[in-house]
This record gives C-alpha cells, sequence and structure tokens, in this order.
C-alpha cells in the first residue's frame, strides 16, 4: 500500500486509516468496492469504473456523501501525492455501524493506493488452468467485498496449480471469482450472459473484437472451445489453456486471444500517452 489514501473524508497516511470494529464490512461481509490501474498517472477508464462504484451504492443501500466530481478529485489527488505512475486504486464503501447489527448504514469510504505486479510473462506464453466450481457468487452484479467462499478455497486451486476457478451452475458457466470469462470456437467470441459482474475489461474487449456472443455458455463448450481466456482490471486478458484435467484447444495460447490482448495493450498506448 502506497503512503496516502482517503478516510475520515480527507486524505491521511494510510497506517493511520481505522474502521469500527463493528461494522457491518467486518461482522456481515456487506461492503462494495472497486478497483482500476493508472498507466502513466492516468486513471484508466476512470468513468466506467465510477458508474459502476456510484451504481453499486444505490443498489446496496449504502449512502455515499460523495459526487463523482469529488471522487475524481481525491483519486487524481492521490495519484499526484503518491506519484503512482503505474498501479492501483482501490475504493472501499463499508457496510456502516447498524443499530441492529444487521441492516445496511451509513459506511466508511476509503480509497487507497497500491502497487500492482501483473501475472508473470510466462502465464500470458504458456496460458493457465482453471478449476471449476459449483457455485454462483451472490448479488454477482454488483461487486461487493463478500469473496469468503473462493477464499476459503483457494488453498485447494492453488495446490492444484490452477490461477483461479471457474464458477458453474446447472451445467452453465458464469465467471471466475475475480475475472470474465470467454471461450473462441470457429472464430466465433462468446462470454457468459448471466449471474457475472459487468468487467471494464470485459466490455473494451468486447468492444474491441467487434462481434461476440452474450448468451448462455455450457460447460461442455467451454472444454470444446478452441481457446478461452479471462479478463480483469489486473490481468488484461489471461489466455486459458486447461480446465481442470482437460486441455483446451490446442493446449497453448490461440491467435484471437493474443490478438485481443495486443488491441487492448494499444488501446492503453491511445488513452494514456
Amino acid at each position: 500500500m502506497k503512503p496516502f489514501c482517503f478516510a475520515d473524508g480527507q486524505i491521511i497516511s494510510s497506517e493511520k486509516a481505522t474502521i469500527h470494529p463493528m461494522d457491518l464490512g467486518l461482522i456481515r461481509g456487506y461492503g462494495i468496492f472497486d478497483f482500476f490501474r493508472t498507466v502513466n498517472f492516468k486513471p484508466l477508464f476512470l468513468e466506467s469504473y465510477l458508474d459502476r462504484f456510484l451504481a453499486s451504492a444505490e443498489r446496496t443501500f449504502l449512502p455515499l456523501d460523495y459526487s463523482r466530481a469529488e471522487l475524481k478529485a481525491i483519486v487524481h489527488e492521490l495519484i499526484e501525492k503518491n506519484h503512482l505512475k503505474e498501479g492501483g486504486i482501490r475504493m472501499v464503501l463499508s457496510g456502516g455501524v447498524s443499530p441492529n447489527h444487521f441492516s445496511p448504514a451509513k459506511g466508511k469510504l476509503f480509497i487507497f493506493a497500491e502497487s500492482l505486479i501483473f501475472p508473470a510473462q510466462e502465464k500470458y506464453d504458456k496460458g493457465i488452468k482453471l478449476l471449476s466450481l459449483e457455485y454462483v457468487r451472490p448479488i454477482a452484479e454488483i461487486k461487493t467485498t463478500n469473496y469468503a467462499y473462493p477464499v476459503w478455497d483457494s488453498i485447494r486451486w492453488k495446490d492444484a496449480g490452477a490461477e483461479d476457478v471457474l464458477y458453474h451452475l446447472n451445467g452453465h458457466l458464469s465467471e471466475s471469482s475475480r475475472s470474465n470469462f470467454f471461450i473462441v470456437k470457429d472464430g466465433v467470441i462468446s462470454t457468459p450472459d448471466t449471474h457475472v459482474l459487468m468487467g471494464i475489461t470485459r466490455k473494451n474487449v468486447i468492444e474491441l473484437a467487434g462481434k461476440v456472443q452474450i448468451r448462455p455458455i455450457s460447460m461442455q463448450e467451454a472444454l470444446n472451445a478452441d481457446e478461452a481466456f479471462i479478463t480483469s482490471t489486473t490481468k488484461v486478458l489471461l489466455p486459458v489453456t486447461q480446465i481442470d484435467d482437460h486441455e483446451i484447444g490446442t493446449g497453448k495460447p490461440g491467435p484471437v486471444s493474443l490478438g485481443l490482448l495486443e488491441k487492448f495493450r494499444e488501446l492503453e498506448k491511445e488513452i494514456c500517452f
């Protein structure tokens, strides 16, 4: 974590940021967050992330006493004070201290600046493994702080040499624990349509690809795909070459996945340089 953060209505030393021990964020796991990158000191896709954060606050009934303009000003000040050329900004709104210890209350806003480490280049070159997990994330369309199940399960997939999990229910896929999921078959790109977070990287990859089918995808389709990949803020686009013990396509990153990754990198340059 970088030296300065926003808490208690002001920019302070990050080590002085505190939260009440009875906040719903701690005792119930109730809160929202969002995370985006800075590239060349510029917050990448900031407007889209603020759209999602503001909508999440409204949909989770958590009061947010800051306007879009105020949030933008805080973000830019933090980038400057932390000299955050290439890093991450994490916005967190806690569930608040509730009179009945259960209902949403007026929470606390934190905005942190962080260092960011991308996956090793080897993972982009060789692809990654996902482990299937029968699960649907609660209120998946909102970026909540509730990651208890995948955090608990992470010991299993780390021991198996997997990068992450792939959620499925009743034979259909949704997402990974921190990423969106895509398949490619006969040149056609598809991504699940329900029980997913509308990722900002997902949105931009869909726009870059041009034609993407947003529809139900079965586990069998994924296993039979020519290519598969995940997208997220911190990974951008990682090729998936194995699901459980099943090799995807040739077992190597495919041309569609790698081509989209290159297009995304070019988009970053256009925006931030």
